[in-house]
């Protein structure tokens, strides 16, 4: 089954150009020390935190491409290729601690509703709608800046991460509490309880196993949506610190400098370029 859904999945051209960009990423990700390296006079802050951006002076306005800044400077001389690059690994760390553990509390959430079903399922499943009803990126903003106000946590990316880990989950739950419907009535299921596996080992070892791949086909999906949603909290000041390697960061220095972006297009275009694709 896993692999006859593979195989379909490869089949379709928006898959394999996904699946392009993906490794394209990947590979930026990892080379990053080597496409975008520290500048030599600010080795011992790229020391500390190579995820700060360089900054070339503290003028207001931005230098276009040229020598030593191929991609340009935003507004206050932060050098665009470098905060692209190692950009790229925020978007990946970020997707992926925010993704993977809002897939697993869905799996668990939908696999327990799903084959325990009675006032289990209906206490769950109501849970599900109390989330589902906040609109999803305004509850989002709420939290983390409730988070970053009353954990003093104001400068880290953590707020912004639980806020969309808490409001990310509940479409895993309904997904999975559909597959397991489905498969907890099939006959090896019924076999294997006939056998005296209990109900959490029919559970993890029977049901699951056969209702989680198109979950984390729709959890690889969410990981762009992921990214988006992270880099627009970046963009209004709840994500990333002031100065770190982010694409959303990178397009909020653009804020100020509209009336003049016919000039200074590339403090739109490159970071926009990398959150389109």
């Amino acid at each position: 089954m896993v692999r006859r859904r593979l195989r379909r999945l490869w089949a379709t051209p928006a898959a394999r150009l996904g699946l392009g960009l993906l490794l394209a990423y990947g590979l930026v990700a990892v080379a990053a020390p080597v496409l975008a390296p520290c500048p030599a006079d600010q080795r011992r802050t790229c020391a500390d935190d190579p995820y700060l951006v360089p900054r070339d002076g503290f003028a207001a306005d931005p230098r276009p491409p040229g020598p030593g800044h191929p991609l340009g400077t935003t507004a206050r001389q932060f050098d665009l290729l470098y905060g692209l690059v190692w950009g790229t690994r925020t978007a990946f760390k970020v997707s992926l601690l925010i993704t993977l553990p809002a897939l697993l509390l869905g799996v668990v959430v939908g696999g327990v509703a799903g084959y325990l079903g009675g006032w289990v399922d209906e206490l769950l499943m109501r849970v599900v709608e109390v989330f589902m009803a906040f609109p999803f990126f305004l509850a989002a903003v709420t939290l983390a800046t409730v988070l970053r106000a009353e954990t003093g946590l104001a400068g880290s990316p953590l707020p912004a991460m639980l806020a969309l880990m808490a409001f990310g989950w509940m479409g895993y739950a309904r997904l999975v509490r559909a597959e397991v419907l489905s498969v907890r009535e099939r006959e090896f299921v019924w076999a294997s309880r006939a056998l005296g596996v209990g109900p959490l080992g029919s559970l993890l070892r029977h049901v699951l196993p056969n209702t989680v791949m198109p979950v984390f086909v729709v959890g690889m999906m969410d990981i762009g949506t992921t990214v988006l949603s992270f880099a627009a909290l970046s963009f209004f000041g709840l994500g990333v610190p002031d100065g770190y390697a982010d694409w959303g960061q990178l397009l909020s220095h653009a804020r100020s400098r509209i009336p003049s972006l016919s000039t200074e297009w590339h403090i739109v275009v490159f970071p926009g370029l990398a959150v389109s694709l």
